[in-house]
C-alpha cells in the first residue's frame, strides 16, 4: 500500500523508502566475505582495525547497497509483476528518485574507496561494473541465469574476499586464498538461483532467463544444489591438501548436512526455497568463516 505524504513531499522519498531500496538484508554477503577475507591474510588487524571495518562498510552497504538500488531500478517493471509492494512499483519511490539514488551511492562508494587507496578504488570500479552491467542495459548480465548469477557470486563473493587480503597486507595472496575465494563465488552462483524461485511467473512473461525460467524448477534447484555442493567439495579438498584436516573435515561436515537438507529443497524447490536459504546458507557461510580461520594458520607470525 503507497504510504500517504504531505502534498510538498509528494516528489520526495520517504527516508524508510530509500532504507527500502537499499535493502540492508542483502549486504551481509560481501561484508561477511570481505571479513573473511582479511581474517585469511593472517597476522591479525594490528592498528588496521578501522581499515578492516571501512571496508566492510565499503563491501555492504557502499557497493551492495548500490547494487540494490540499480537493479531495482531497471527492473521496476517486472516488480511490478513480481513484487508490486517494492517500493519503486508501490510509489513510495516517486519519479526517477531510483535512478538518483544508484547514481549518487555509486559516486560515494567511489570516493570512500578513493580515501582507503588505489587498490581498493580499483576493486569498486570493478564491483560497481558489475553491479551497472548485471542490471542495465545494454549489457543486462541478468537476462541469463548462468551470466547474471555468475557475476554476481563473484561480485559478492571472491572480489571481496582477495579486495581484503590483498589490501590488509599489500601484497597479492598467495594461491590457496586464491582458489577458495573463486570456489566460494562459484557456490553463491547457486545460493542466487535460490532467489529465482519466486519470480518465475513475472521473469517469464519479461524475458529473463532465470536458470528455472530456462531448465524448470526441479532442475534448476538439482542444478543449484549440485553447484553449492561441488565449490565447498573443492574447498575440503583444498583445506585437505594444504595439511588442515580439521578444517577440511568441517566443511565436509557442514557440506553433508546441506545435502540433507537439499533432498526436501528439490523435492518442491518454489514452496522450500526460501527455507532452504535459511538452513543451507547459513552452514555455507559459517563454512566460509571456518576456511579463513584455516588459511590464517598457514602465515608465518611476525617476528
Amino acid at each position: 500500500m503507497e504510504l500517504t505524504r504531505h502534498p510538498s513531499q509528494a516528489n520526495w522519498p520517504m527516508p524508510g523508502a530509500v532504507v527500502a531500496l537499499l535493502k540492508p538484508i542483502t549486504w551481509f554477503p560481501p561484508m561477511w566475505a570481505y571479513a573473511c577475507g582479511a581474517i585469511s591474510a593472517g597476522h591479525g588487524f594490528g592498528g588496521r582495525l578501522g581499515f578492516v571495518l571501512l571496508g566492510v562498510l565499503l563491501a555492504g552497504p557502499l557497493l551492495c547497497g548500490t547494487s540494490q538500488a540499480v537493479n531495482d531500478w531497471y527492473d521496476r517493471h517486472v516488480d511490478a509483476i513480481n513484487e508490486p509492494h517494492r517500493v519503486i512499483p508501490s510509489g513510495r519511490m516517486p519519479g526517477f528518485w531510483g535512478l538518483y539514488i544508484a547514481i549518487a551511492m555509486s559516486l560515494l562508494s567511489l570516493l570512500v574507496a578513493f580515501l582507503m587507496g588505489t587498490f581498493i578504488f580499483a576493486a569498486a570500479l570493478l564491483g560497481l561494473a558489475f553491479a551497472w552491467g548485471y542490471s542495465a542495459p545494454p549489457l543486462r548480465f541478468k537476462q541469463n541465469g548462468w551470466i547474471g548469477n555468475g557475476a554476481v557470486g563473484f561480485s559478492y563473493e571472491t572480489l571481496p574476499w582477495l579486495t581484503a587480503a590483498t589490501a590488509l597486507t599489500g601484497v597479492v595472496p598467495e594461491a590457496p586464498v586464491w582458489i577458495v575465494a573463486l570456489f566460494y563465488g562459484l557456490g553463491a552462483h547457486g545460493i542466487l538461483t535460490l532467489n529465482d524461485f519466486k519470480a518465475i511467473t513475472g521473469d517469464s512473461k519479461m524475458g529473463i532467463r532465470t536458470l528455472p525460467v530456462l531448465h524448470g524448477a526441479r532442475a534448476a534447484a538439482i542444478i543449484a544444489c549440485a553447484i553449492m555442493a561441488a565449490a565447498q567439495v573443492g574447498v575440503v579438498v583444498t583445506l585437505w591438501v594444504l595439511g588442515l584436516p580439521i578444517y577440511a573435515l568441517a566443511i565436509l561436515m557442514a557440506t553433508l548436512l546441506q545435502a540433507a537438507c537439499m533432498v526436501r529443497f528439490v523435492r518442491d524447490p518454489v514452496r522450500f526455497a526460501v527455507w532452504y536459504s535459511a538452513i543451507g546458507v547459513g552452514l555455507y557461510v559459517t563454512g566460509m568463516m571456518i576456511t579463513a580461520f584455516g588459511l590464517r594458520t598457514l602465515v608465518p607470525p611476525i617476528l
